[in-house]
């Protein structure tokens, strides 16, 4: 075929249009602008954490980075981009703090919420669980099957977000949700009060196998990564939920109910 004959079969040439770009919504948890924060900062309210414009800073964002500083609110630095992509348009002036949506409890809050039931506790612990929509379901269950709290760390962990709250579905009116700096420690303080720790992983003993009817923390790990190495070495043994199909492992919400309902089963025969 000659070059003018193949000229008939070549689809005209259409110029691309430009498409209008998404438009993100501002989360409605993110506090924007220096005299914004410094008002949430005021008012007492949790603050799951706070993005800052990396560079140099003027003025009064210095004071409200000092005193982020020492309520231990993780700061962390971020580039204009960034911040302007998060603001959407709002003045931001080099500083965001993402409030929670519902204060924290303590882990006194849940500890004492199981004694006023006259049950030994039965706490869960999220070893770094990243993504909203499980951490409230993982909330959901544990206050559906009778936990008495679920424990967070500060650092590599969603905070209690909307679309946590949404998903929790009324369950965070309920159930303490406490947050620490460190879950190893607060994990070896609660075994001195008498709390025995099974990490949910592959390769322990049948959950079905194991008695729970005694004080328990259940730790649940990352989405992807599991329970980190310290926090699965503290644990004091490892439980497994029985698989017969050709996947091996299952969503962690979807194993934390399984597990929960174990505990129940357990300890309302």
């Amino acid at each position: 075929m000659d070059k003018q004959s193949n000229q008939k079969y070549r689809k005209p040439y259409k110029k691309p249009q430009n498409r209008p770009t998404e438009k993100r919504e501002v989360p409605e948890n993110a506090v924007i602008g220096r005299n914004a924060v410094r008002e949430l900062l005021a008012s007492g309210r949790d603050i799951d954490k706070i993005f800052v414009q990396s560079g140099e800073r003027e003025g009064s964002i210095n004071l409200l980075i000092g005193e982020a500083s020492e309520r231990k609110i993780p700061l962390i630095t971020v580039d204009k981009v960034r911040l302007d992509a998060m603001a959407q348009g709002s003045a931001h002036q080099g500083i965001i703090a993402m409030a929670s949506e519902v204060n924290y409890a303590s882990v006194e809050d849940i500890l004492r919420l199981a004694d006023s039931r006259g049950e030994p506790p039965f706490i869960i612990l999220c070893d770094g669980v990243e993504d909203p929509h499980n951490l409230g379901a993982i909330i959901r269950s544990a206050e559906c099957l009778g936990a008495h709290g679920v424990i967070i760390p500060k650092r590599r962990s969603v905070g209690l977000t909307p679309i946590v709250d949404k998903t929790a579905a009324g369950a965070l009116s309920h159930l303490p949700v406490a947050r620490v700096a460190n879950l190893t420690e607060t994990m070896k303080a609660l075994k001195d009060r008498g709390l025995w720790f099974y990490a949910a992983d592959m390769g322990g003993t049948s959950v079905y196998e194991t008695d729970l009817k005694s004080a328990v923390g259940i730790v649940l790990g990352n989405e992807g990564e599991g329970i980190s190495r310290l926090v699965k070495e503290t644990c004091d043994f490892t439980v497994s939920i029985p698989m017969y199909g050709q996947i091996s492992s299952m969503n962690v919400s979807c194993a934390a109910a399984v597990i929960f309902a174990e505990v129940a089963k357990q300890r309302h025969p």
